[in-house]
């Protein structure tokens, strides 16, 4: 048999992929499986669609990641991961594949849409893992997209197979003995590093291998023990936990009985107060830190000062993995770890308790999460809400099911609205926003900040009949109610959705009283800021730019004091548009290089394309037609994304109009459509970094380059509450 050298490009190799990828890096070094990786490459080659199936904990995950890293090579558009396990609501499924293909959609479009366009032209090898309690809605979604994307390949990996026309599955097998031996010892060596293999261990190393058939999760389970145990004490404790467990149930798969015994026997080997953390670290979704830790699971017999030296019990026997990252130190347990967790939790009866501490958790930092949005650690936020978007997904589900809870569900889906329109999620946001208002709750502040936040993002994604529904409604039942807030909320986005359908008079009166009335509750945060932004646009877009202007310089100067990024991007490209209707595109360009780069890493589209629109007029007026005409076709591939491009309004519409005729006036038009042909190969990443780069008459910097961090927020020039315009004019905010 071919080694996988041979057969399968290094993923080392300097001349390897440069194709965009999500793979998990690998934490420790990958041990044997041979000719499992040569057999995978060649099924790679014969089908577009390969599932590897085994028991929990036979390798699954690791072969398949492997296997692509070793062939990303060939897949000029890219290896892309969908871990599933933590997704429990069928609906979710297509989102977590949009997420793990690196999309935002901000469209009311389903997402399967979206994933049937993004890869319809693509070569992309698909992996997809931990589905197999999803299976019928993954067989569903994947024979679709297999049948929509001539060029898609699939690589799914779980218990069970998909059961598609094509499909080959291929069963992993537990490790040969010379690889159990090889990653039995690696492992026992990262736990003791003086162990060694010896003419006195070797053949009770062998034996407890072949006991635990090969598992690489039993193999690594029984490697954690040795830190207490020598290797013969591990072989003997193994062989009573068999006889106590094997004898249970003759209907049991030899090898499920051996990982479960393996996990078993680990969790026996704990102490109490550490079996009894792993039962209650099960309600987690994904990744959790050490604080939400000692709120959940903590209680009298588990006191919060003492989760800490728990926790690091159950790191050293592996039963948790500690993941480091750029938003700090995390925590995860593998599935079967999990499961066999939740089991125990089950077992006590305590599960009901466990998972509303988990919920409230979850709401209390959605809510300091909001809080904080407004404010300097706005990019904190936004990375510690992606990293946590598992748990709060399941802290919905749980408000969702417990009777008399869906209005807690209704604030988590409101209070998140900075997720989804600050973000880049307004797809999921719309999807949770309508399951959580489906459930009947008699008025509650929560229940019309959810409906408020639903019309915002109906808005945004170019739905005003969706938009005008939920907002009146929200209207209605906060008169009603005498609830000011939730009016003054729904008055403000009634006037963004007349901004962006051209009724500027009619937006110029909502977003005007809106105005007082967040004056009059004393409200100041990034959608206050928002409506300032809004009115800007209205009265610059009927002509007064100076009024605009100085709107936006007030907005500039709150950012300023508080930190504040998402809106000021929008501020900046007020401010642009102003500088080039009075002829100075320079500053414009300096002003509209800001607003790109802080939209881009917020993942917000719409400020993204907004901003690309605007610049590729700048840079038609600085004299490089066929870059302008490259930029509106990097636009023209995100609009679908975000929804009905530049709102289908002629006042959002005008800079394109613009640049289009100048461009086509000195290109002709085969050239400009040669152009827009040109942008639309670039993805969003790519065509955001070549605006960046771009400058004056065509001179562009190497694209991909993009320029140094952006100066932080400036000192406070003024209190930071003051709410008085120091400008002429009626008073603003």
């Amino acid at each position: 048999m071919r080694r996988p050298q041979r057969s399968v490009p290094s993923p080392h190799d300097p001349n390897g992929p440069t194709a965009p990828g999500n793979l998990p890096a690998e934490l420790n070094r990958f041990v044997g499986r041979e000719n499992e990786l040569v057999r995978l490459a060649q099924l790679l080659e014969e089908s577009r669609l390969v599932t590897v199936v085994g028991v929990g904990g036979v390798g699954k995950t690791r072969c398949a990641a492997r296997i692509a890293a070793l062939l990303e090579k060939r897949y000029c558009d890219g290896v892309r991961m969908a871990e599933l396990s933590a997704i429990h609501d069928p609906e979710l499924l297509e989102h977590a594949l949009v997420d793990a293909l690196g999309l935002t959609d901000h469209t009311g479009r389903p997402p399967r849409t979206t994933l049937v366009e993004h890869l319809a032209d693509r070569r992309i090898l698909l992996v997809i893992d931990g589905f197999e309690h999803l299976v019928d809605a993954c067989a569903d979604l994947v024979r679709e997209l297999l049948r929509r994307a001539p060029y898609l390949r699939v690589l799914a990996a779980g218990r069970l197979p998909l059961e598609l026309d094509g499909e080959i599955v291929f069963p992993l097998p537990p490790m040969t003995d010379e690889d159990a031996m090889q990653l039995f010892t690696e492992r026992a060596v990262a736990v003791r590093p003086d162990f060694r293999l010896t003419d006195e261990n070797r053949s009770t190393a062998r034996e407890l291998c072949r006991r635990l058939d090969g598992i690489p999760l039993a193999l690594e389970l029984a490697a954690g023990r040795l830190r207490a145990l020598s290797t013969v004490q591990v072989l003997q404790r193994l062989d009573d936990r068999f006889r106590l467990l094997t004898g249970s149930s003759r209907s049991a798969l030899a090898r499920h009985q051996t990982l479960r015994t393996a996990i078993g026997w680990s969790h026996e080997l704990c102490a109490p107060e550490q079996r009894l953390l792993w039962a209650r670290l099960s309600v987690f979704a994904g990744q959790f830190d050490l604080e939400a830790v000692e709120y959940i699971c903590s209680g009298a017999d588990l006191p919060a000062e003492s989760v800490l030296d728990v926790l690091s019990g159950l790191l050293a026997q592996s039963v948790v993995l500690r993941e480091d990252s750029a938003h700090g130190t995390r925590y995860r347990m593998l599935d079967t770890v999990r499961e066999y967790g939740a089991e125990w939790l089950a077992a006590t009866e305590d599960t009901d308790r466990l998972r509303r501490r988990h919920r409230d958790w979850f709401l209390g930092l959605a809510t300091w999460c909001e809080l904080d949005w407004f404010g300097p650690r706005q990019g904190e936020v936004a990375a510690r809400v992606e990293s946590e978007l598992p748990n709060l997904r399941r802290a919905m589900e749980c408000s969702l099911e417990i009777p008399g809870e869906a209005h807690l569900a209704q604030y988590l889906a409101g209070t998140l609205w900075f997720l989804w329109v600050g973000c880049g999620r307004l797809s999921e946001g719309r999807h949770w926003l309508d399951h959580v208002l489906e459930e009947d709750t008699p008025y509650d502040p929560s229940r019309l900040k959810a409906l408020w936040v639903l019309g915002y993002v109906a808005v945004l994604q170019g739905d005003p009949v969706g938009a005008v529904s939920a907002l009146q409604e929200c209207r209605d039942e906060a008169e009603q109610a005498g609830d000011p807030t939730a009016l003054a909320y729904a008055v403000h986005r009634t006037g963004c959705l007349a901004l962006v359908t051209d009724d500027m008079a009619r937006a110029q009166e909502l977003l005007d009283e809106a105005l007082r009335r967040y004056r009059e509750l004393g409200e100041l945060n990034s959608n206050v800021l928002m409506a300032q932004i809004e009115l800007a646009m209205t009265i610059g877009f009927q002509g007064d730019l100076d009024g605009a202007a100085a709107i936006c310089e007030e907005v500039r100067e709150i950012c300023e004091d508080h930190g504040e990024r998402w809106a000021l991007s929008y501020a900046l490209y007020v401010l642009a548009f102003a500088a080039l209707q009075r002829d100075r595109p320079a500053r414009a360009r300096e002003l509209l290089g800001q607003s790109l780069a802080i939209s881009h890493a917020f993942h917000d589209l719409l400020g993204s394309v907004l901003a690309l629109e605007l610049l590729a007029l700048i840079t038609a007026i600085e004299g490089d037609p066929a870059e302008a005409a490259v930029l509106q076709g990097a636009a023209d591939r995100i609009w679908p994304s975000v929804g009905l491009p530049l709102f289908g309004s002629v006042h959002y519409g005008q800079p394109r109009v613009r640049c289009e005729e100048q461009a086509r006036r000195e290109l002709g038009d085969d050239r400009y459509e040669a152009g827009l042909r040109a942008g639309g190969q670039l993805d969003p990443a790519t065509a955001v970094a070549r605006a960046l780069a771009s400058g004056p008459a065509g001179r562009r910097e190497t694209p991909g380059r993009l320029p140094g961090k952006l100066p932080g927020p400036g000192k406070t020039r003024r209190p930071a509450a003051s709410r008085t315009s120091e400008r002429g004019g009626p008073e603003r905010w």
